[in-house]
C-alpha cells in the first residue's frame, strides 16, 4: 500500500543558506522526511546545494521589518502574500517555524481550515520571556495550532508556562536529529595524561557565553589548548580578553565554517565545551560533536541535561571556576575520556534525523485526518 504523499507549506523567513542552526535543521529535516512534497517560503539568497531538501522554494518580496512601529504594517503585508501562496498551493498542512514570529503570524491568519503544526527553535521562546508583545504572538499562533512541537521536554514547559498552560494537550516533544550516517570518528585516541584540545563553535554572543570558556583556561592546571569558532558581536571582546589574560597562544579563533568542514575538522580534536547560560532549545551541536566521538563538558542547563543525561561533564552554568575543574578532570584521567567517548557515541545514536523526520511526518497525518 502506497503512503499518503503530504502537501507541506513551511519557511523561514531569513535567507535560505545554512547560517543557523534553525537552518540546517530544517533543511536536513524535510529532506528525510518520507513521502512529503514540501514548498518552503524563504529569503534572497538562495544557497542552491541548500534548497535541494524542497520540492519547491518560494522567495518573499515582502520588505522585511521585524522591529519597531513599522512591525504590524509589516505582518499584514506578509500575510496578503502569504494568503496569496497558499490559495494557490493549497497545501494539507502548514508548518509555522518560530512561535510568534511574522510568518507564522502571516500562515496563522491566513491558513483557514488547514491545520497548523507550529514548531518551537528556541529564539522565539527567548523573545516571548522578554517581551510581552512577542508573547501575545506566540499566544496567537499557539491557539490557531493544532500541534506545537518543541525538541525537549524542558522547552515544551516553558512554552507552556508562557502561554498560560491553555494549550498543554497541544504540546509534543519531538527531539531534533542530524544525519548520523556522515559522522565520523577517530581511529584511536590519544592516551594518558596531557593537555587537551579543546573546541568550541557557535554564535559568539552573550548567551552563547564563550566568555565561560576563556576565563577557564586561564584558571587550569594544565595548559589546554581551545579553538573557537564562529562569529558574532563578542569576537573581538573575546580576543581581547584571551591577550589581557596570557591566553595568546593557547585560545585561537577561527570564522564560522560551513557544517562538511566542521565535521571534517572535529575528530581532531579532545572534548567538546558547550557555554550556554541561558535558554539552550536543544544544542544540536551537542549531538554533532557526540556523533564524531568528542566528550562534552556543557553547562548544566535542564534542557541540555536532558539530551544528554549521564553523557557528558556538566559544571555550573557562566562559571570559570568550575568549568576548569570539569576540564583539569577530564584532562588528567584518560580511562572516564575513554568512557565519556564510547557513551557520547552511544548517545548520540539516539537523535538521527530520520527518525525526528518520520516523527514530525506521523503527527501532520494525525493532525490532517
Amino acid at each position: 500500500m502506497t503512503a499518503k504523499l503530504l502537501n507541506i507549506l513551511t519557511g523561514i523567513n531569513r535567507p535560505s543558506v545554512s547560517s543557523s542552526g534553525g537552518m540546517i535543521l530544517v533543511n536536513d529535516l524535510y529532506g528525510a522526511m518520507p513521502e512529503i512534497h514540501t514548498t518552503f517560503l524563504g529569503r534572497e539568497p538562495v544557497d542552491q546545494a541548500w534548497k535541494a531538501a524542497f520540492d519547491h522554494l518560494i522567495t518573499l518580496s515582502t520588505t522585511k521589518r521585524p522591529h519597531g512601529p513599522d512591525f504590524d504594517p509589516y505582518v499584514d503585508e506578509l500575510t496578503h502574500e502569504v494568503g496569496a501562496l497558499i490559495e494557490k498551493i493549497q497545501p494539507n498542512a502548514i508548518h509555522a517555524q518560530y512561535l510568534g514570529f511574522a510568518l507564522s503570524l502571516a500562515f496563522t491568519r491566513t491558513a483557514g481550515n488547514i491545520p497548523i503544526i507550529a514548531i518551537a527553535h528556541g529564539p522565539d521562546v527567548m523573545v516571548a520571556e522578554r517581551n510581552a508583545s512577542e508573547r501575545e504572538a506566540m499566544k496567537e499562533v499557539a491557539a490557531a495550532s493544532a500541534a506545537i512541537v518543541a525538541p525537549t521536554v524542558a522547552l515544551a514547559n516553558r512554552i507552556d508556562c508562557l502561554t498560560g498552560r491553555r494549550f498543554t494537550d497541544r504540546l509534543t516533544v519531538i527531539p531534533w536529529g542530524i544525519p548520523l550516517s556522515e559522522a565520523r570518528v577517530r581511529d584511536q585516541l590519544p592516551i594518558g595524561s596531557r593537555p587537551l584540545s579543546l573546541v568550541h563553535a557557535g554564535r559568539l554572543d552573550d548567551n552563547k557565553s564563550t566568555i565561560t570558556a576563556v576565563e577557564a583556561l586561564a584558571l587550569t592546571d594544565q595548559p589546554h589548548h581551545l579553538t573557537v569558532i564562529g562569529k558574532g558581536p563578542l569576537r573581538e571582546h573575546l580576543e581581547q580578553r584571551a591577550v589581557e589574560l596570557g591566553l595568546r597562544g593557547r585560545v585561537h579563533f577561527e570564522p564560522f565554517l560551513h557544517r562538511a568542514e566542521l565535521w571534517r575538522r572535529l575528530p581532531k580534536f579532545d572534548a567538546w565545551v558547550f557555554t550556554t547560560r541561558g535558554l539552550e532549545a536543544f544544542g544540536l551541536v551537542l549531538i554533532e560533536a557526540q556523533a564524531h566521538g568528542l566528550p562534552v563538558v556543557y553547562s548544566d542547563l535542564p534542557g541540555v541535561r536532558e539530551i544528554l543525561g549521564g553523557a557528558g561533564v556538566a559544571y555550573t552554568p557562566g562559571d570559570p571556576r568550575s568549568l576548569a575543574v570539569a576540564l583539569d578532570e577530564m584532562g588528567r584521567n584518560f580511562r572516564r575520556r575513554e568512557a565519556l567517548t564510547t557513551a557520547a557515541l552511544d548517545n548520540a545514536r539516539r537523535y538521527d534525523i530520520t527518525t525526528t523526520g518520520r516523527q514530525l511526518r506521523e503527527l501532520t497525518l494525525r493532525v490532517t485526518s
